[in-house]
């Protein structure tokens, strides 16, 4: 990326401000009264400014540019990522997150005008964009910088105080971000506190202004039950398992080719990988060839595959393989304990309650399940939770049409996965067990924002006053007529 530098020189922070700890909490400070400490950061008025929004911003962008090879090294212990993989979707597309707030953040700001109604007149209305106050980030392990920094961004770029919890799965990169971070960002309003399940815990009791999780559904409900405590808004991404259709009108070359890149991206850890593939009987067994060839081509030999990523523990890699069964292994299927490896894996002949169909497999198997054409698949998608994603392969418009129309989903992909991700003109988002809220780009602006509406009349002409009582004959005709 262009002005990308591998230094990893750290510039001096402010001597007077508090410095982290090993563990990521600030010295002197415990977990207990961090967010009253953050939202007096707010209500003095220290994060309001738009200079100072911008200076954090680009303090963000410097923390990551300025220390490349200590990000690359860091995602790599966690989960074997290759520095394209690095780059691709952590490093740079966060990077592109802050650059693009930090260009855009004057004119998001602006008050945005309304029209008003006939009987308000004179006046003028107008929405304004206020932060929410102090902000709690609890991040995932599997794009534990990305998915750390990007809801960052939004809340930094609204003028809010923000807590960041990394995930403790992905212990080098939680570890990188808390030793970086008060050296390149104000700790008067942007935190780091590492930790496990107890840290969290200890986080969710006290009052936030708003919780953006990113993790399982499961969670979500904690989180959002934590939060309804005290009636804080969340915004909770999740999500699901994301189906990719592949229809008898498809490139199914180029269908196999985009599928197994989406899939086998980060070893299928991502939350809007695709999670199986319905695909038209009549061209079924000419898609798992392709898919073969797909994926022979991207990655060779998996297992030596600088390009190919780890699982990101034991655990996990135990939880994959027992969702092996009830499928036949086309090709794949071969695992390392030692090396957290398992190999990019087809399955056919699912059965319906095979474990890989029972929940979201977030891991590198892709089962491939015949239907009788997008009356089969649509009919297959009634009646279950909506996915984070759905993913149309077709080059027949009136398939594509019903898909969008017969279908709900967080986003649509047509002839294409995962791509839209990185689309900063697009809200990112679930709806219903995938997540609720929208963020990247102004949509991140916006999920940090109150829009508090304003509505302005001159003194000089009281035009109200015909709605004032009491209530003549006249005044009562007038008042009903334009309200009315």
């Amino acid at each position: 990326m262009e002005g990308m530098s591998d230094q990893h020189a750290e510039p001096e922070a402010d001597a007077s401000a508090p410095r982290a700890t090993e563990s990521g909490t600030p010295k002197g400070a415990a977990i207990d009264g961090i967010a009253a400490q953050l939202r007096a950061a707010v209500t003095s008025g220290l994060t309001r400014p738009r200079q100072y929004r911008e200076q954090q911003l680009d303090g963000l962008e410097r923390m990551l540019l300025q220390n490349v090879s200590l990000w690359e090294a860091a995602l790599a212990a966690d989960l074997g990522k290759s520095e394209v993989e690095a780059h691709l979707s952590e490093i740079a597309f966060t990077v592109g997150e802050a650059k693009h707030a930090r260009r855009q953040l004057w004119r998001w700001m602006l008050p945005a005008p309304v029209p008003l109604p006939l009987a308000l007149q004179p006046a003028l209305g107008r929405t304004v964009a206020e932060p929410l106050g102090a902000t709690l980030v609890i991040a995932p392990w599997n794009y534990p910088l990305q998915l750390a920094l990007g809801p960052l961004v939004g809340a930094i770029a609204a003028g809010n105080a923000v807590l960041l919890k990394p995930s403790e799965v992905a212990p080098a990169t939680s570890a990188l971000l808390a030793r970086l971070m008060p050296a390149y960002l104000d700790p008067r309003s942007v935190r780091v506190i590492e930790g496990g399940v107890p840290d969290t815990t200890a986080l969710l009791e006290q009052r936030w202004d708003l919780i953006f999780y990113t993790g399982n559904s499961r969670v979500a409900r904690i989180v959002a039950a934590a939060a309804a405590k005290h009636l804080t808004p969340t915004v909770l991404e999740l999500g699901g398992k994301s189906p990719a259709y592949v229809h008898r009108s498809a490139d199914i070359a180029v269908a196999a080719d985009r599928i197994a890149w989406g899939k086998w991206l980060n070893a299928g850890q991502t939350c809007v990988a695709p999670d199986h593939i319905r695909v038209d009987r009549e061209v079924a067994d000419e898609l798992v060839d392709e898919l073969r060839r797909a994926t022979a081509e991207q990655l060779g030999d998996a297992r030596t595959s600088p390009d190919y990523s780890r699982i990101i523990n034991g655990e996990h890699l135990a939880r994959l393989q027992s969702m092996l069964e009830g499928g036949t292994v086309v090709t794949g299927g071969d695992a390392d304990a030692d090396q957290r490896y398992l190999a990019p894996t087809i399955l056919t002949d699912v059965d319906a309650d095979a474990p890989a169909m029972q929940e979201e497999i977030f891991g590198p198997i892709l089962p491939v399940l015949p239907v009788d054409g997008v009356d089969g698949f649509i009919d297959a998608m009634r009646g279950r939770d909506k996915p984070l994603a759905l993913y149309v392969f077709a080059r027949d418009r009136e398939v594509v049409r019903r898909v969008e129309r017969e279908t709900s989903s967080g986003a649509l992909g047509v002839n294409v996965a995962v791509a839209h991700y990185g689309a900063k003109s697009l809200p990112f988002g679930g709806v219903g067990e995938s997540g609720m809220g929208r963020y990247h780009g102004r949509f991140s602006f916006e999920a940090f924002s109150h829009r508090k509406a304003v509505l302005s009349k001159p003194a000089a002409i009281d035009t109200l006053r015909v709605i004032y009582p009491p209530f003549t004959e006249l005044r009562a005709a007038i008042t009903k007529r334009i309200m009315g």
